[in-house]
Formats: structure tokens, sequence, C-alpha cells
């Protein structure tokens, strides 16, 4: 089941995708990782879907991700008189914390922090950007405000304040819950949305790290302004990122979203992070079999600035076409990674490498593998440092690793170029070059005959300690100098 591609594809499953025959042909049409939503769904819902996954992983030998997607704290109006209310631009609006049913004056909103860190003149944005408001006056249990944008506002809609930071906890009690699950069941990434600055980062860590044994990874999702006035530490405190452009795109002017999501991918790819670009890049297929071409060049585009992965989300969860989906996905990936154009793109956004042994050895092993024609990269990872080193250089050839951790295998999936094989431990360099020559050539990437790059770290075992090269050539027996 190796794929022809470098970049990956999560797809999020749903009432439209969480059979285990839906499932399975949603990976065997290209996804790599799956995508488990915690906004929606109860917790018998998603044991079964990550059942049928490791069922899947089980029966065709190929270890697949599960990532879990913590909700965040919601921004919500109260209820209206008769489900909705229509306001007028222009005309005065009140927020405030009182439970009585809202009207066309007035409308109920139960959070305390809103109030805290509004300023005269800070929009509110409701319903996904589609009404805005304007505050006038507010105090710290009530909001003033003129009516910018009109239109309908019904029971329970979202409510941004782009401008303000809000003194919230990424965390609700809600998201502990869920995390605790996910983390029992055996997901390998967890989701943290809501990002605002890196303390956000620190506390869903720490509360990870209280889990005996939890060995997730965490993504840190970026949907706020004030995320990005503190990237580089975000970056630094995640396991990867992910470009949530959907909240992001109502927080920000739409204009600036582009913008921000090549700033982002280039940041996690100068720091080695995994990058994730998310939210409606084939949205239209939720109800059609075929994609805008608008909605096309956009996934290119993210192909192109080198995203690691790319995600699906209402299109396999609850589109009428999962699978055409994934598959439409897939075909432009390929198409995008084929073209003369995206090797020199890819080539000329390489950061230099840092001043360590395990980056000079992960560049050292591009060169070898590019000058020497090679027809794969092989790294023996522990804990999955050399591999992700390896993908910070985007080779031309695909990277194998080779883990004995089945949990590394699967957290790798989501990583750019990178095809994850479980074996067993190793003991002596000899034995690193037989197993790495047998892998490339078992799982379709060698033959007899092509040489292979092999990096690795001694003493075995250790992490981080990439600092081993090696190059070997196939034959009959295995391997040969």
């Amino acid at each position: 089941m190796r794929r022809t591609r470098n970049a990956k594809i999560i797809a999020t499953l749903g009432p439209a995708s969480s059979t285990p025959q839906a499932i399975e042909g949603l990976f065997v049409a290209g996804a790599d990782v799956f995508r488990l939503n915690f906004s929606h769904g109860s917790y018998a819902d998603h044991q079964a879907r990550y059942d049928s996954i490791r069922e899947l992983e089980k029966r065709l030998r190929r270890p697949i991700a599960v990532l879990a997607d913590l909700q965040g704290p919601k921004l919500r109006v109260g209820k209206f008189e008769g489900g909705k209310v229509h306001l007028e631009s222009g005309a005065p609006f009140r927020f405030d914390l009182s439970p009585e049913i809202g009207t066309t004056e007035r409308a109920p909103l139960p959070h305390p922090e809103v109030f805290a860190a509004l300023s005269v003149g800070t929009e509110v944005l409701l319903d996904d950007g589609r009404l805005r408001m304007r505050v006038e006056k507010h105090g710290a249990d009530f909001a003033d405000v003129r009516v910018l944008v009109g239109g309908d506002l019904s029971n329970h809609k979202g409510v941004n304040v782009p401008n303000a930071f809000l003194p919230i906890s990424p965390l609700t009690e809600k998201d502990k819950a869920d995390l605790d699950f996910a983390v029992a069941m055996g997901a390998d990434w967890i989701a943290l949305s809501f990002v605002q600055r890196p303390e956000d980062v620190a506390e869903a860590r720490r509360l990870i790290a209280q889990k005996v044994g939890a060995r997730v990874r965490l993504l840190s999702k970026l949907e706020k302004p004030q995320a990005i006035e503190h990237l580089d530490e975000i970056i630094e405190m995640s396991d990867a990122i992910m470009v949530a452009r959907g909240d992001l795109g109502v927080e920000c002017p739409p204009e600036t979203v582009p913008i921000l999501q090549k700033r982002i991918v280039k940041a996690c790819r100068a720091a080695g992070k995994p990058v994730v670009v998310a939210t409606q890049m084939l949205d239209s297929m939720v109800h059609s079999p075929a994609p805008t071409r608008a909605e096309a060049s956009d996934v290119a585009t993210a192909i192109y600035d080198g995203a690691d992965a790319v995600m699906l989300s209402a299109e396999t969860a609850a589109g009428d076409y999962p699978v055409d989906a994934v598959t439409m996905m897939d075909r432009i990936i390929n198409r995008v990674e084929q073209d003369e154009h995206y090797r020199l793109i890819i080539d000329a956004s390489r950061s230099a490498p840092e001043n360590t042994t395990r980056d000079a050895i992960s560049a050292a092993a591009r060169q070898v593998a590019q000058t020497l024609n090679c027809a794969a990269v092989v790294t023996f990872t522990s804990s999955g440092s050399t591999t992700l080193r390896a993908a910070r250089e985007r080779p031309d050839q695909p990277i194998i690793n080779l883990t004995s951790d089945i949990e590394v295998a699967r957290q790798l999936a989501l990583v750019w170029g990178v095809h994850s094989v479980q074996t067993a431990e190793v003991r002596s360099f000899s034995e690193m070059v037989q197993k790495s020559c047998r892998a490339a050539q078992r799982e379709g990437f060698a033959k007899v005959g092509d040489r292979i790059v092999i990096t690795a770290g001694v003493p075995f075992g250790c992490s981080g300690t990439t600092n081993i090269l090696r190059v070997a050539e196939i034959d009959d027996g295995g391997e040969v100098m």
C-alpha cells in the first residue's frame, strides 16, 4: 500500500464514513490519517471508528495515524423568541449575562470573559462573520453595540472577537474529559483548538504528561490572530501545527489568510515541524462529485508551499462523495508533485541545516541520495527525530522510516514523504544495513542494483543521536556495498 506522493491526506470520519467498509474505502483511495472530531459524536462512536481503523491497519499491515481533534471553547449567544430575530444595520443592540430570552434589542451572551476583553470600537462577529457589530459601551456584564451588518440571528450562533485576547483556556472541562478518553483509546495525535499563546500549549502538555503511559503527540491549531504574534514559540512547543483556515478566515480579513498560511508553513518547515493546511479545501465536493477549479488550485498551492498534509473535513465526514473527495485530493497532489516547477520551488524554499550533527547528517543524506540517484532514504529511529530531520530536507527520494515502536510508526504517517514500517530492533551495524535493504525492496521502493542511503543513530535506541550515514546497494541476497 505504498503511496506515490509525498504530501499526506487527513480524512475526517463522521456519519458518511463510519463503517469499516467506508473507512477502508477512504484509506485505499489515499487517506493516510483519520481525524476524529470531538465536536460531534459520542465516545462509543469514536471508539467504534478507532477499532475499525486498527483492524484495517492490522489486516493491511500499514501504520495508520489517528488524530483526535478537541472542540475547544465555543462562544455562542443564547436563545431568541421564536428561535431567531432579524437585526437591521445601524440599529443599537445589547449583549448581557441575563438568561432571559433574546429579542431584537438584546441577547444573552453567557461568557463574562468576552466582556472583560472588550474595548470601545472592538468589532464583534456572529454566525461566522455574517453579522458584524461595533462596541460603543461596555461593562463587566454587558456590551452596547451598533449593528454594522445586519441579518437573521438564531439560537446559539457562534461569536468571534477578532482583535481581542480572550482570557479563556483552550481546554474546557469537556475537552479535558475528551483528552482523557482519546489518550486511553490510543490516539496518536491530539489537536488543540483555540490556541492563542504558548501558555495554552504548555497547559495541554501538562495534562498529557499526567496520563500514565501517554505518548501522544500534540498538534496546535492556529485559528486566532493572537497566535500569530507568538508563532515561533508555539511552533517550538508543539509537535505539529495546523493552519485552521475556517476560524482564521472569520477572525482575519480574507485577503490576509493566504499570506498567513504561507508564513506559517514556511516557519514550520524551517523548524522541522509537520504542518497541516485545513478547512474547505474541496468544500464543493460535500454535495458535488467534482471540485471547483479554485479549490483544486487551493490544494495545489498548499502542496507547492511544502505542507506535510492537507485535510478534508465535511467532505469525508458528512459529504455525499467521501471517497471521490479523497481520490481527487490524491490526484491533485500527485499531479503537482510531478510538475518540474514543484521541485524547483521546494528546493528554493529549503532552510539551511542547523549547526548540529543530526542536521548535518540529514542534509548530507539528501545530497548523497540526489547525487547518486538513490531509490530511497532509509531512517532508523526510536523516537522519530531522525525521520523528522530527514523530512525537513524534502529529498527527491521517498523516506522509509524503520522503527520498532508501532506508536512512532503511526505518528510519522502524518509527515511529508515518510513511509513507516515497524521492524524489530537492530543490534548491529550490519543488521541495520540488511534490514534497510530488505525493507526497501519488500515495500516496493528499490530493486536489485539500486542504491539506498541509510541514516541512524549509534548507540541504537537512543533518541536524537543521528550520527551515521551509509550507502548500500541492493543485490539478490539483500545488499552489497
